[in-house]
């Protein structure tokens, strides 16, 4: 009796603490939502209940910017990049795993060192190349150094290790080619994980704020990211105006991870179907 008790209490003690994390974690979240309802006056003084501003807040917002505009460029850099990272990362993940060379370990190598390389140390020189091929203040001055991820290589290697190798060689017999192979047979039993690897690279797309603020200067080829930290950086912000930027900006990533968060955790688990 006395070790069910202790049991029981034990089970509550852990659900209670894990319930405690969950409130701690979307905290910050559900207040952000509460705060765009508010007036900027209202928030400075801490108000925590929801509010009348919501639509004072977002008519302010469209008088300050082209909303249309500024979800388009952000989709655009997000969408785009995500694609092009996806294609050349997962080919150079494949073709490390399936190609046999004298020098394959030594390039994989190479490319895994680049990891540690911050990327402090690389936004001179890309910051002069793409003034040398004349592509600053474009979004493909945003989009191009990001198509190649060596974490997205590694991903997709490691991934590749759980391919069937019967599948490749089936193929093979059948008289397929090998980019029909990666396109055909590969692509398709591979699916979740190009599912976790889309949201990984959507997310830090639509979420770069660095870069962008150094590549991109025209007021009408801002992302969200840059929209958001203007506003907030104003001498005096309007917090009612940024609460509901924020939460625009945040929508896209929920809605994307929420639809694919099966696919993302098979994808994290490695399982191929």
């Amino acid at each position: 009796m006395m070790a069910r008790l202790l049991d029981t209490l034990r089970g509550a003690a852990i659900y209670a603490l894990l319930g405690l994390m969950a409130l701690l974690s979307v905290f910050p979240f559900g207040w952000m939502v509460i705060s765009a309802t508010n007036a900027g006056r209202d928030i400075t003084k801490g108000k925590i209940t929801f509010g009348g501003a919501l639509l004072d807040n977002f008519h302010k917002f469209t008088e300050l910017y082209d909303v249309g505009q500024v979800f388009w460029n952000s989709g655009k850099i997000a969408l785009a990049g995500s694609l092009l990272t996806l294609l050349v990362s997962s080919l150079a993940g494949y073709g490390f795993e399936v190609f046999r060379s004298p020098l394959r370990e030594r390039i994989y190598q190479g490319v895994l060192l680049s990891m540690m390389v911050p990327f402090a140390a690389l936004m001179i020189p890309l910051f002069t190349l793409m003034a040398a091929l004349d592509m600053l203040d474009t979004h493909m001055a945003v989009i191009l150094p990001t198509v190649a991820s060596a974490y997205l290589i590694f991903y997709f290697r490691q991934s590749s290790k759980a391919f069937p190798p019967e599948l490749r060689e089936a193929a093979r017999l059948d008289g397929l080619k090998e980019w029909q192979i990666f396109l055909y047979v590969y692509v398709p039993v591979m699916r979740s994980t190009y599912a976790a690897a889309f949201i990984i690279v959507f997310m830090a797309a639509w979420n770069g704020f660095l870069w962008p603020l150094i590549a991109l200067q025209s007021t009408e080829l801002k992302t969200i990211t840059l929209v958001v930290s203007s506003l907030g950086s104003s001498y005096a912000p309007d917090y009612g105006v940024v609460m509901v930027a924020t939460v625009l900006a945040t929508l896209p990533t929920l809605i994307v991870f929420f639809a694919m968060q099966r696919q993302f955790v098979q994808g994290m688990l490695g399982s191929v179907k």
